[in-house]
This record gives structure tokens, sequence and C-alpha cells, in this order.
């Protein structure tokens, strides 16, 4: 084969890879997908509290991939969502995010921190009733992720004006996530019954032993987030995914920045 063709061979190779790879290599790093948007291009006046680009999260660390507390989801997804929060501002509420696209990269992390049975700083906050050791089983933890598809999210809902949140000090003075809204961290979100990333069965979204409250709000989100084409995880009440997702196969890994 001449040298000619050989190099044809390999271009070809390489386009094919940035046809069928997630993300486009420029320079060694991976850029956003055109088919990707940052949540505030659409939504620019949207609350946002990004827990894996900061330490209050069952890590309890920033974790891989998250280089800025940044949301980005498919346009796709971003419509919709807009949708969405057009309805609750209509009503005097807010969308406020936790979490939009996840790199690959982060969902390994979770992999590697879900392996060291050693490193439970946070478990009195997330997961206070499970065995780290059966994360995977219970469905908490997975090798892959919705997320890393770019179109699922995680969110509550926050009344307008917002009340101030507490102020999250790493490791310290941790409560359970399924306490009731007094005693757990004060997130300013409307009451869901438990908190975010909670690892607990109160934290089902149909679960019937949490409060009356936290019954209705769940049950609007989850009426106002179907309206808009997404579909819940049932384990999470804050966990939605685009139900015609455009990537429903693909698995992407740009860094969030």
């Amino acid at each position: 084969m001449s040298q000619t063709m050989i190099g044809k061979c390999v271009l070809v190779a390489w386009c094919l890879s940035l046809l069928f790879n997630p993300g486009t290599a420029i320079g060694g790093a991976i850029s956003i997908p055109a088919e990707f948007t940052e949540i505030r291009a659409v939504l620019p006046a949207v609350i946002m509290d990004i827990r894996y680009y900061t330490p209050h999260n069952f890590v309890g660390t920033r974790v891989d991939g998250y280089k800025a507390p940044k949301c980005y989801l498919t346009r796709k997804a971003a419509q919709a969502l807009a949708g969405v929060q057009r309805d609750l501002i209509a009503s005097g509420l807010t969308l406020k995010i936790y979490d939009c696209y996840r790199p690959q990269k982060a969902v390994n992390h979770f992999v590697r921190w879900a392996a060291a049975m050693g490193d439970t700083q946070t478990k009195a906050e997330f997961y206070p009733k499970v065995d780290k050791k059966n994360l995977f089983k219970d469905g908490y933890i997975a090798e892959k992720s919705g997320h890393s598809r770019g179109s699922t999210i995680d969110l509550t809902i926050v009344t307008i004006p917002a009340a101030p949140q507490e102020r999250y000090m790493p490791h310290k003075n941790l409560r359970a996530c399924y306490f009731t809204r007094e005693k757990r961290f004060r997130d300013n979100g409307i009451d869901m019954g438990t908190g975010f990333d909670c690892f607990d069965e109160k934290a089902h979204t149909l679960d019937k032993t949490i409060g009356s409250s936290p019954r209705l709000h769940r049950a609007l989100l989850k009426t106002i987030m179907e309206k808009h084409g997404f579909v819940n995880y049932d384990k999470e009440w804050w966990h939605y995914t685009l139900k015609d997702e455009p990537f429903p196969d693909t698995y992407f890994d740009f860094d969030i920045e």
C-alpha cells in the first residue's frame, strides 16, 4: 500500500472516530458537541446548585470532569426544560438544578469511590442506613449513567424569591438526608421529604412514609416534568430524563468547563 493510500486510510479512520466517539477531539481535548447547550443560554435566570462541582455530595470532594459549576444539556432537553420553567414562573416558582450532563469520567470517579470501602466520610448525610458495599446492588451507583447521554437532569423547585440556603461546611455537622426538613441540611427548595442524592427508600418518588406536603410537592414536580416530555427514575424524586432523548446509546465524556 502506498504512503498516500495509508494517509487516506488514517484520515478516514480519524474522521469516523469523530463521528462515533463522544465529543470532538481538538488539540488533545474533547470539545462540547454542537447538539449541546449550556442551560443559561436558554434559561438565564435559573437557579443552580451544581453539587458535584463542590464537596457537598456523597463522594465528599469535587468530582472528576466538573471544571465549572455549569449545566450542559442536549438542546432538545434544554428546550423542554424551558417549558417546565415557564409553567412554574407563572405560579411564583422556579427550578433549581443540581446536575445535568455528567461526563463518563465522573461516573468512573463514583465507581472508584464506591469500591473504597474505608471512605465513609459522607455516610452520616447521604447513606446513613445503607452499607456502602450494597450501593451497586441497591441501584444507587452504576457504571453507566443516563446523565452522560445529555438529556437527564437532577432538580427541584424553589419559591420566588429564593430563600437563603445553609452554608455547607465539608464533613461537619452532617445530618441524615432523610430527616425532616427542620433537621436535615437546609436546602432552599420546597420540602421534597429528603435531601438531594439521598440513598434511602424515603427518596423513592412515590414513597408514602413522608408527609403529605412533600408528597404533593413531588407530585407537582412529576406532573409538570411529564407534561413536557420527561420521565422520572422511581428511586430518586429529583431525577428526570427526556423520554425522546436524542442520544439514547451514547455516553459522552467531555469536561464541564
